[in-house]
């Protein structure tokens, strides 16, 4: 019998845990759990406050009492503080500040990130009794939910426009507060090529979201009349004033447990490990938003994303218990909903390609989800990359109103990317047709001949 222990109750922990006992139901599965709320789903998060998933009971994937009945034991509200490598023990604290050790035969660690902060001065002195919040886990959700409702702040500065901070700037519309959305770059959904993420931008606009570009934050301040951010617009000072400030800059690894234990930290400072999910460190895998990525155009990198961790977790739950599994790889697929419009990307842009060596050519490109002669057909925007040397796929981004089918046609993609098609055999893909949803031609194929055209036309003028 199999003493597995794992550390983490959320993506890739749970992944791990179910993987183990379902291979090797002999297994004895103990998932340390920092909090009380095992296989929740952060990415629910946003629609809770939108009110579109109610309670918020109904975030759990599984619930504790689902996750005990496949023979799992649950460590709620304790914390993982030390590795015994050599002695193969965990070191635990429990809810009531008692210290014990567990002994395993394997361990699992998926510890995820943490919010990241940027370097923003004033943070030490202000937190969710101020309003200032971040949003990553449920116990952020229950402190938010709090403010908002003893509080009812009238405004709101989100700090960051990437996938959660556009979520949020339609959750906090929706409950008729004016928000003023902050971001570094020099477009919204920095993870598209700016003139996608300004489609994105208009869209957001046309719903009453303040959307400030090129705005580096300094600091945060309580005023009496609000808090104050400070910020770099341009190159000058500017500040901002509302009720209730929002962070979402993105998120670090945590790698503190691992890292006092010996492991290598690698890309992004996340925990290096092979795609067996082994960290070096003997008897013990890791898995999740705390580890690198294998990126099958990239190489080593640091992706976080759920989908990456329940991959992770589960090749790591099955070798802990002497399996052979190995993680696929990620191409980096993503899709977010913001309003009534849709964005996904999978792969790589211009700039990711050319420093991974490429030679890429990106094609702008426009095709309706369905034949325009029936009723509600609308357009999707791509921007497909592929190599100009030998026409191989390397990326696609898009964005089409809600309803466009966005998600299914950028999973067409990522599905090529993993199979290494050129371009032009996205032409030879047997999709599904019929007029109210899609064409003979489906929008995929439609962008992914205006690449090979243009591809020809480049050669024929000798570029």
């Amino acid at each position: 019998m199999t003493r597995l222990a794992i550390v983490g109750g959320s993506d890739a922990g749970i992944s791990a845990a179910l993987r183990a006992r379902e291979l090797d139901p002999s297994a004895e599965v103990t998932v340390v759990v920092a909090d009380a709320y095992p296989n929740y789903s952060i990415c629910g998060i946003p629609y809770y406050f939108t009110g579109e998933v109610q309670p918020w009971q109904s975030l759990a994937h599984r619930t504790a009492a689902d996750l005990e009945a496949t023979g799992m034991r649950l460590r709620l509200d304790t914390l993982a503080t030390r590795i015994d490598v050599a002695g193969r023990r965990l070191e635990v604290r429990g809810p009531d500040g008692s210290v014990e050790e567990l002994a395993y035969d394997e361990l699992v660690v998926g510890t995820g990130a943490l919010p990241s902060h940027a370097g923003i001065a004033g943070l030490d002195a202000l937190g969710p009794e101020q309003g200032v919040h971040v949003m990553h886990s449920m116990g952020d959700t229950f402190a938010l939910d709090r403010d908002l409702a003893e509080r009812q702040p009238a405004s709101a500065i989100i700090v960051g426009a990437g996938y959660v901070g556009l979520e949020m700037a339609e959750a906090f519309t929706a409950r008729g507060m004016r928000v003023t959305q902050l971001q570094r770059g020099p477009e919204v959904l920095s993870t598209l090529d700016p003139e996608l993420g300004a489609l994105i931008h208009e869209e957001i606009a046309g719903h009453g979201v303040e959307v400030v570009t090129g705005t580096v934050v300094r600091a945060i301040e309580q005023g009496p009349t609000g808090l104050t951010v400070m910020a770099d617009r341009a190159g000058r000072p500017a500040t901002f004033t509302a009720d209730l400030v929002l962070l979402v800059v993105g998120v670090r690894p945590n790698t503190e447990l691992l890292a006092e234990a010996g492991a290598v930290l690698g890309a992004g400072g996340a925990v290096v490990v092979d795609r067996e999910m082994r960290t070096g460190l003997p008897h013990i895998w890791a898995a999740g938003d705390g580890v690198v990525t294998h990126h099958l155009l990239l190489g080593t990198t640091y992706l976080p994303l759920g989908t990456t961790s329940h991959k992770q977790g589960r090749v790591a739950g099955e070798n802990a218990i002497g399996g052979e599994a190995r993680f696929a790889g990620s191409v980096g697929t993503q899709v977010v909903k913001v309003f009534d419009l849709v964005a996904g990307r999978t792969g790589l842009r211009d700039q990711d390609a050319t420093a991974a060596g490429f030679t890429p050519v990106t094609v702008a490109s426009v095709a309706d989800d369905h034949k325009r002669y029936y009723p509600g057909a609308h357009p999707i925007r791509f921007r497909i990359t592929g190599d100009e040397r030998d026409g191989w796929l390397l990326g696609a981004q898009l964005v089409g109103r809600h309803g466009t089918e966005v998600a299914k046609r950028v999973d067409t993609f990522a599905t090529a990317l993993h199979a290494g098609f050129s371009i032009e055999q996205l032409s030879d893909l047997d999709l599904s047709y019929t007029p109210p949803l899609g064409s003979p031609w489906d929008a995929v194929q439609v962008a992914a001949q205006a690449w090979a055209a243009q591809r020809r036309a480049r050669a024929l003028a000798g570029v």
